[in-house]
């Protein structure tokens, strides 16, 4: 993503009794800011940003680990959803190595949401899912090749990144047959 595509950050903030999560995401050049106080998570995220350029200010706390997960990829979910513009190219793929580990991300951000995983962790397995039910996005993560869970999660998130990257390219078409679909109501 180049200079003239940067935009103004969609802004979002999620409080709940376990809960609180501030959000800045816009398509930019990858920069992050992040504190969740999960340092793995926050290594995620900042690959995320990064490898989609999508520059992401997060902070989150809470008061546990599943909690803060959770409600990080909600937040950032529906806020890289709002960022994306109407007439981005929709789908992307890549597939990415990392050491003895080989992960394949193919995403459609056209506003269905669904995901096919699994990866090897839970915890990160459910941060995709929120992801993408908060986003409406259709995510399906193939893990082609690996051993070190640690090394499959983050080819799993540069993976993701890139297909996000390549999705959210301004086309300047509609790509679907139905045009833009709004919705409206409470």
């Amino acid at each position: 993503m180049n200079a003239a595509r940067v935009q103004a950050p969609v802004v979002m903030d999620r409080k709940t009794s376990e809960t609180t999560v501030h959000v800045e995401v816009a398509i930019g050049s990858g920069r992050a800011a992040v504190n969740t106080t999960v340092p793995f998570l926050d290594h995620m995220m900042t690959v995320l940003a990064r490898y989609s350029g999508f520059d992401l200010t997060l902070e989150a706390s809470g008061d546990l680990r599943h909690h803060i997960i959770e409600d990080v990829a909600l937040t950032v979910g529906a806020a890289v959803a709002r960022a994306i513009p109407a007439t981005a190219a929709r789908y992307g793929e890549r597939t990415v190595p990392m050491d003895e580990s080989l992960v394949q991300a193919v995403i459609d951000v056209g506003g269905r949401p669904f995901y096919e995983g699994p990866i090897p962790s839970n915890l990160y397995d459910h941060w995709m899912r929120s992801f993408c039910d908060a986003g409406k996005f259709t995510l399906h993560l193939r893990v082609l090749r690996g051993d070190d869970r640690h090394h499959i999660v983050e080819a799993a998130f540069k993976a993701l990144g890139f297909a996000l990257r390549q999705s959210a390219v301004d086309s300047g078409a509609v790509f679907s047959t139905k045009g833009a679909v709004t919705l409206e109501g409470a």
